[in-house]
């Protein structure tokens, strides 16, 4: 069963090879990367084991603001993550929260729909190019 507000693309890419393309793609946008959390080497340093599993925080001020303005509790779902994980089978996925559903989660107003529509176009851009070029 999907998370609500979830999308998932799978990757023709392994795990790291992905994880590499997403933090490329989102530099080359001129995003700002805030952080690369490897859960697998986290939970390797407690000795238990995790399949690949990663998450990239990013985003910036020009596209956030204006959501924050709106109503600042959609700062706990900014910046934006995605996560690029491998199943038990191998396959690699890449998952981000759907900027509409952050919008419709913080009952933001119409005001932030360009803002929001922007997001939207950029990661499924990013994500295209990422999982699938």
């Amino acid at each position: 069963m999907a998370a609500e507000g979830l999308i998932t693309v799978p990757s023709r890419f392994g795990p790291k090879e992905t994880m590499d393309r997403l933090e490329s793609e989102i530099k080359a946008k001129g995003l700002t990367i805030f952080a690369r959390v490897d859960h697998a080497a986290g939970a390797a340093e407690v000795a238990l084991t995790l399949l690949p599993t990663e998450l990239l925080i990013f985003g910036n001020a020009k596209g956030g603001t204006p959501l924050m303005q709106a109503n600042q509790t959609v700062g706990i779902d900014l910046p934006l993550k995605a996560l690029v994980w491998q199943d038990g089978s191998g396959k690699t996925w890449l998952s981000y929260n759907a900027p509409s559903w952050l919008a419709k989660r913080h009952a933001l107003g119409t005001e932030v729909n360009p803002a929001v529509n922007g997001m939207v176009a950029l990661l499924g851009a990013v994500v295209k190019t990422v999982t699938s070029l």
